[in-house]
């Protein structure tokens, strides 16, 4: 039977664990109150971006505008020995200063052919092919630009993608044949949209559509309106040849002059087969006589927005500026 001096011996070895266990377990209480905030704000500091870092990624995607143009005089001509304090800029009428300025003589080309294959041009079908391969040889340089096939009738179809060898494109063309509705709407839609906004750095190419059509739609998904928007926030300039031979101007005509005013670009109405040849040359032409700026916003506004945007050369009235009216600013 045990005694009570080892009854006594027993409860002061018990009473000394547990205050060792009571002890241990208040030392890590302490550590957990420590140490779980420290815990939980580690990820975050880990994941955050530097101030610094957010600023500079809002900055290169929000306050470079840059506007590619051409300057003629009042016979056409272009005029291309302008400097950089020739021009003044207004976006919403608000003076811009003007960041950087260039001469793009050789700007890589990124040029989308949309030829109109509806029944409505049937009788000028072959010479449009003919001009139209031309164009392509003469412009293409294999190596710097690249250029692309898209037909339309009733639908789009992308009949040879964006290259340099000007032999497929000109097999592409030379596979066309006429037959179905227009979906001309549709077809910039998509030449804008899946490919040219696709070529980027944008400021590192020039971005143009040149366009046979009577400028009649009726198959289209997308509105004359989505259409425009696109190639202006694809930075796309279209330049129309018309396929009208009545002499008396339509609503195609109008819809064709209304693409091209918008985006920087002209319109074209060839009245015989022969003149056609002669207003690919003259798109050719502008696509190497260029100027080049870049401006930041003030106000700075990352709205999503269009903003409009007018080019003057200071004290020139016989000058002429043509690119496009404005950009779409991007949304954040």
């Amino acid at each position: 039977m045990p005694t009570r001096q080892s009854l006594l011996g027993a409860w002061v070895s018990f009473s000394q664990a547990a205050y060792n266990v009571i002890a241990m377990a208040s030392r890590i209480a302490a550590f957990i109150a420590v140490a779980l905030p420290l815990l939980a704000q580690a990820p975050a500091k880990k994941n955050a971006l530097p101030e610094d870092d957010a600023a500079t990624s809002i900055t290169l995607d929000v306050t470079r505008v840059n506007m590619l143009f051409t300057v003629t005089d009042r016979k056409g001509r272009f005029v291309t020995s302008l400097e950089k304090t020739d021009f003044e800029i207004f976006e919403s009428k608000k003076p811009q200063q003007i960041v950087e300025f260039t001469s793009e003589a050789n700007l890589p080309l990124r040029i989308g052919i949309l030829i109109d294959t509806s029944n409505s041009i049937r009788d000028r079908f072959r010479f449009q092919q003919e001009a139209a391969t031309d164009f392509t040889n003469a412009v293409i340089r294999q190596g710097e630009d690249k250029g692309m096939v898209v037909s339309f009738d009733s639908t789009a179809e992308l009949v040879s993608d964006l290259t340099d060898n000007t032999e497929q494109l000109g097999r592409a063309i030379h596979s066309l044949r006429p037959g179905g509705g227009t979906a001309l709407y549709d077809a910039i839609y998509f030449a804008c949209k899946e490919k040219l906004m696709a070529e980027q750095p944008r400021d590192k190419y020039r971005r143009a559509i040149v366009l046979l059509s009577d400028g009649e739609d009726n198959d289209s998904r997308y509105s004359r309106e989505q259409a425009l928007e696109m190639a202006q926030k694809a930075d796309v300039v279209v330049y129309a040849i018309s396929t009208n031979i009545t002499h008396n101007e339509t609503t195609g005509d109008k819809i064709l002059k209304y693409f091209a005013e918008e985006t920087g670009g002209q319109a074209f109405f060839p009245f015989q087969s022969r003149d056609m040849a002669q207003s690919f040359e003259n798109i050719a032409n502008e696509l190497r006589h260029q100027y080049n700026v870049f401006y930041r916003p003030e106000p700075l506004k990352a709205d999503g927005l269009y903003h409009p945007v007018d080019i003057r050369v200071k004290g020139r009235k016989d000058l002429a500026v043509r690119t496009r009216h404005g950009y779409y600013a991007p949304k954040f």
